[in-house]
Formats: structure tokens, C-alpha cells, sequence
């Protein structure tokens, strides 16, 4: 079994037809066919159910499917760190975010990164702070944007600077407009919008505080959020940095005056591994910065 048959393989799994896998693949299909008859046969176990007329991928090739993938991204990645040695700045440079912290902090980065290094692309993914952490230790991406706490012992990381939780409204606000902040006993009676990451934590510094909030809307994506609260729906309790994704909305917000309110973010690698000049040089815009 070589790269070359799991990427024949891969396609013909992606594509549920070997007419449409070698179209994809710029070849004749009896090739294309003879390699996978090949490689069931090297592996003594059936990949591909032939017996109806739309192929059917078998558990065994659910699992090959799912490790050439793996297989195929990491010998691209590898190509590409050797290629490093030689090209410096080019490649592709592969960050996993939570969705909404990326979506604040990366685009002016990436724009003012591209000035410098234009033969570097992006591959972003957005997901969950465990899965990105996953896909950090499988190699699938060089860079994490996460949100604390990480485990240290495998992850090198810049912490970026603490954020406090903000109420945000886009209606009349409750509070006095030279506060320079509240306390979460001011949300006592508001309707209240939170975010599915954050209402354990929301709910248990309201309780601390002597009240059971009036959670009116839980939320898993940051815009809807903002725009309930935006519609005078709810006031939100968000991490401030968010309202970079509405900064030009008119959104009210007040900082609110709570220890236990408080965010960071992470921008995460895997310690102690070959690191591209590409993440080495985008790492950098984040002391510079």
C-alpha cells in the first residue's frame, strides 16, 4: 500500500463512483478500478461494496478512509517542511479557531501579514478548543486559537491580554452613562443572552452573587447573540472582544465589574516540534502587536 493507492482510494470514497473519482483524478477508469481491486486484495478485506449501483463503502473502508485522509495532509505537510528548509516564505499556514475569536482578531492580521509574506496562504478552520487542540497534536494544523485554561505541558502558547465581560444592548441602556462599569447585581432583572460556552460560568458568578439570572436566550453562535441583543431582545454578557464584530452597529456596552468575568485568549503550538518559518513569522506579529 503507497500514498499514491490511498489517494486513489480517498477519491473513490469521497466520490461514491469511480466514474466521477477518476474524473476527478484526470484518469481512465479501468486504471482507476484495477487499483482498487489491488489494494482490497494486498489488504485481504473488502473497501467497496460493488453490488448495487451506487458503491457502498464497507466499515473497513470507513477506517481507511478516515486514516488516508490523515495519512495524505500529513505527507503534504511534511513536502512542505522540507520545502521550507529552501523557500523560507512560502506554504500554506494552517490555524484552527474558535469561530468567533478568530473572526475578531485574525482578518487585520492576516490582511497586514499578507503585505509581507504574499506567497503564504491560510487555511482556517473553525471548531471547539478541544478539537482544535486535537487536530494540534495530530499535525492537521500549525497554529490553535483557543481560549484558556490549555495544558502546558504539551502546548507553547502567548497568552494575549485578559478581557472582562461586557453587557451589551442595542437599546435604551438600564445603566448611568458616566459609570465607567456594573456589577453583575445591576443584571439582577434583565432579561439575559449568554452563550452556550459561558452559562455555567455566567450562572454560578450570579449565584455567588446572591440571584438566579433571567437567562431569556441561550446562544451558540456569537452574531446572533449580538444581533438579539442589537433588537432589544435581551442584554447579552459577552467577552468584549467580540464587539469588533459589530463595532460599526449601534451597540451599547458596559464593562461589568466581576473577577470571575473574565476571558483570555491562547494562541497555541505543539512544544518541542519542527515549526515552519511561515507559523514562525506569524507567531511574531503577536509580540509585535
Amino acid at each position: 500500500m503507497d500514498i499514491k493507492q490511498l489517494i486513489y482510494f480517498l477519491a473513490i470514497a469521497e466520490e461514491g463512483s469511480i466514474t466521477r473519482a477518476a474524473n476527478r483524478l484526470h484518469m481512465a477508469q479501468p486504471p482507476l478500478s484495477k487499483q482498487l481491486k489491488m489494494l482490497e486484495d494486498e489488504l485481504e478485506v473488502k473497501l467497496i461494496e460493488r453490488n448495487t449501483r451506487n458503491l457502498k463503502i464497507t466499515d473497513a473502508g470507513k477506517r481507511l478512509k478516515y486514516r488516508a485522509k490523515q495519512i495524505i495532509e500529513l505527507t503534504e505537510t511534511t513536502i512542505n517542511e522540507l520545502k521550507d528548509y529552501d523557500e523560507g516564505s512560502r506554504g500554506t499556514l494552517r490555524i484552527g479557531t474558535l469561530a468567533s475569536t478568530g473572526d475578531a482578531i485574525l482578518p487585520a492580521r492576516i490582511f497586514n501579514f499578507n503585505q509581507l509574506y504574499p506567497n503564504i496562504s491560510f487555511q482556517i478552520n473553525h471548531s471547539s478548543t478541544p478539537e482544535i487542540l486535537d487536530m494540534l497534536t495530530k499535525g492537521l494544523i500549525d497554529i490553535g486559537i483557543v481560549r484558556t485554561p490549555i495544558d502546558t505541558e504539551y502546548y507553547d502558547s502567548i497568552l494575549l491580554p485578559e478581557e472582562p465581560m461586557v453587557a451589551v444592548t442595542g437599546g435604551t441602556p438600564f445603566w448611568k452613562q458616566n459609570e465607567p462599569s456594573i456589577t453583575l447585581l445591576d443584571l439582577a432583572e434583565e432579561p439575559l443572552l449568554v452563550h452556550n460556552r459561558y452559562e455555567n460560568m455566567i450562572t454560578q458568578a450570579c449565584r455567588n452573587n446572591g440571584f438566579e439570572p433571567n437567562i431569556l436566550g441561550k446562544l451558540d453562535d456569537t452574531k446572533s447573540i449580538l444581533l438579539w441583543a442589537k433588537l432589544g431582545i435581551g442584554t447579552a454578557i459577552v467577552q468584549r472582544d467580540w464587539l469588533e464584530l459589530f463595532k460599526n452597529d449601534d451597540l451599547k456596552y458596559k464593562e461589568i465589574a466581576e473577577t470571575s468575568l473574565v476571558t483570555q485568549t491562547a494562541i497555541v503550538w505543539m512544544g518541542n516540534q519542527y515549526m515552519s518559518s511561515a507559523t514562525r513569522h506569524f507567531l511574531e506579529t503577536f509580540f509585535t502587536s
